[in-house]
């Protein structure tokens, strides 16, 4: 099965066999768990576990609604039973009224056959395990694979949305790094001089200056957060490559992705760190929509 898969999808399946035609129609949209919603004809509802079952091997996750209906005879269901001791206890009665009044008027056949109970139906148990494996599997299974294909389908284009947005987040990120060097050499001298405006006068040990301005300075390195940023990137590429369901994995790596940018942007007040900042969380919040939608 080619990942990732999105949770999105819509199957039909027929199958035809002794003179019935059965068809499943299955729809599936995203949710947190395995929740899956069966309606077929009562009769048949000892097959419920068995259709969840064969679902469950096909999604992980989701909600998934599964309708199956038959067009067709009801063969061998329904028996018609005669009361042959019933009916000759009817002819007895009949013909002794006949002689007791007489009518001259025998009973026959349909004024017998009219009374209740000489004839009647009796439905007869159907072969579940026939039904299941010549009928409700076969057109379950077609559904299933349509299902599947459409989920790959829409799988992959999720995964080239998210590639080239995790690339665009990347590059801002690296952007952010080259600047670093710049962004502290920056922040101490701006220190320096405002201590010096402020101090002027003033005489102070130069050695707890220049430690105190080395304090503020690394309260605002970013380096850990772009570290952490970075290796939060690989993971989300190795996620996307599994051969496995990963869409929770991927929408937790997601929020890591915002807790590091928003503590980066929070410690660094520069203009063109806080647009990159503002970039970044667009397309996490982009990537977090699209996350929702993989198994």
């Amino acid at each position: 099965m080619i990942r990732p898969l999105s949770m999105t999808s819509f199957g039909r399946g027929e199958y035809a066999a002794n003179s019935r035609t059965w068809t499943a129609e299955v729809k599936s949209v995203n949710h947190r768990f395995c929740d899956i919603k069966i309606r077929l004809p009562r009769k048949y509802g000892a097959l419920e576990e068995r259709i969840k079952k064969e679902i469950s091997s096909s999604f992980n996750r989701g909600h998934i609604d599964v309708n199956i209906i038959y067009n067709g005879e009801d063969e061998g269901t329904i028996l018609l039973k005669t009361d042959l001791a019933f009916a000759r206890q009817y002819q007895r009665c009949l013909q002794e009224l006949n002689e007791e009044l007489g009518l001259n008027s025998p009973p026959d056949l349909a004024m017998i056959a009219s009374y209740r109970d000489i004839i009647s139906s009796v439905n007869q148990e159907e072969d579940l395990d026939e039904i299941w494996s010549n009928g409700i599997q076969q057109a379950l299974k077609s559904a299933l694979d349509d299902c599947t294909k459409m989920r790959q389908t829409e799988g992959g284009n999720l995964k080239e949305d998210l590639v080239s947005r995790l690339a665009k987040v990347a590059e801002a990120a690296e952007k952010i790094t080259g600047m670093i060097p710049q962004l502290i050499a920056e922040k101490k001298s701006t220190l320096e001089e405002r201590l010096d405006t402020l101090l002027a006068g003033v005489a102070l040990d130069q050695a707890r200056l220049a430690q105190e301005v080395a304090i503020m300075v690394d309260k605002a390195d970013v380096t850990e957060e772009l570290v952490r940023l970075q290796s939060h990137i690989s993971q989300f590429t190795n996620f996307l490559n599994l051969d496995e369901p990963t869409g929770r994995r991927l929408d937790f790596l997601l929020q890591e992705f915002l807790r590091e940018i928003n503590t980066l942007a929070s410690k660094i007040t520069n203009a063109e760190v806080a647009y990159l900042s503002v970039e970044i969380k667009n397309e996490l919040e982009k990537m977090r929509e699209q996350v929702q939608n993989l198994e």
